[in-house]
């Protein structure tokens, strides 16, 4: 995501250095931001321009003269550990160290850094370039400056920042994670995989969980429902060993050509047509969003449902017209949904056991 993080703040007027070990992985940015540069900007000059705010920094010498320096490197806590030790010394007096971790804890990141008031979330959603929110992610030391900064950059580069707590998974993989588990589970009891997507789609959202897991990356979900997993069992549900065997095997999703569904060379999914969903299929797939979305307010992880509801319809194309999902569990009815939720747990298991927040949501 790094490549694409950097392509849009040039675009958007920030001159940028953006470093890496692998100099082709800088080259092959460069290139895709040039296309993005033809394709989306108006003038010559523009991309001329956008072009010569990309610096590719072959020498990590940009470190030490920004004013906020991005992490978007692999989802793996010691990995950057290590990258924010070898960076934050070199970094100048004031600058922020943002990490665009989808689902580490900050609490785990800032161990051993100079200055942990100065490390925020940053938590960009793929694709960068289309993508309207930002998660930006506190913790319990990082100074009020530092939050305002990273909602004043957000703001720069026209995206809308959604503050969130830190916490496993924060606000919008916490929430999406059991949705996608639950379409890796309907597969695996043999639902072909246009019903489940033709499911979610009827009930409004812009594509079905098996594309959007394609879309974010099958290995990047995995992760994230592996690591929510293990901290909240009930939550989600066993992963199939088939998921695994594709990430291993480099079926990725959309990025490889290959993963839940084939694509052709244009980036387009190969779809058949699909009997139509069973009654229940949406609710399977949408009640433990909604469930998790009222825990998260409970625990105070988003501080209001407007927030939550906002962040849910610009991160993961939520149903617009419903609202977002607490907006469209009042109108539905607060108690239909908990009967639904009840029923789902009697057929299914305790992972839709209502949360105790649904008692106390009228008041919120």
């Amino acid at each position: 995501m790094g490549r694409d993080i950097v392509a849009w703040c040039a675009a958007r007027g920030f001159t940028v250095t953006l470093a890496d070990l692998d100099k082709k992985a800088l080259a092959g940015a460069v290139g895709r931001a040039s296309k993005f540069y033809d394709d989306k900007l108006h003038s010559g000059i523009e991309r001329r321009d956008a072009l010569d705010r990309l610096i590719p920094d072959f020498l990590s010498g940009g470190i030490s003269r920004a004013d906020i320096v991005i992490e978007a490197i692999a989802e793996d806590a010691d990995v950057k550990k290590k990258v924010f030790a070898q960076i934050a010394p070199r970094m100048k007096e004031g600058a922020l160290l943002a990490t665009n971790t989808s689902s580490i804890p900050l609490e785990t990141l800032r161990e051993g850094l100079p200055s942990p008031e100065r490390l925020v979330g940053v938590h960009f959603f793929n694709p960068v370039t289309k993508m309207e929110l930002v998660e930006i992610v506190s913790h319990d030391q990082a100074s009020e400056e530092t939050l305002a900064r990273a909602r004043a950059f957000c703001g720069d580069i026209n995206r809308l920042p959604a503050p969130v707590r830190s916490s496993p998974g924060f606000l919008v993989n916490r929430a999406l994670t059991p949705y996608l588990a639950e379409a890796f589970l309907l597969l695996d009891e043999g639902v072909a995989k246009g019903t489940i997507d033709r499911a979610a789609r009827d009930f409004g959202m812009p594509m079905g969980p098996i594309e959007l897991a394609d879309q974010v990356g099958l290995d990047i979900g995995l992760h994230v429902a592996d690591s929510l997993k293990a901290l909240f069992p009930a939550e989600v549900p066993d992963i199939p060993g088939w998921l695994r065997e594709k990430v291993e095997n480099g079926e990725l999703g959309k990025k490889s050509g290959k993963g839940l569904y084939d694509y052709d060379d244009k980036g387009k999914p190969r779809k058949k047509d699909a009997p139509e969903p069973e009654p229940d299929t949406a609710d399977r797939l949408i009640l433990p969003m909604l469930n998790i979305c009222v825990r998260l307010l409970r625990e105070g992880v988003v501080a209001d449902a407007n927030t939550l509801d906002a962040a849910m319809i610009f991160a993961t194309g939520f149903a617009p017209f419903r609202g977002g999902p607490i907006h469209y569990a009042r109108e539905r009815g607060l108690d239909d949904v908990v009967e639904a939720l009840q029923r789902l747990e009697q057929r299914h298991g305790p992972r839709f056991k209502p949360d105790e927040g649904w008692n106390s949501l009228s008041a919120l």
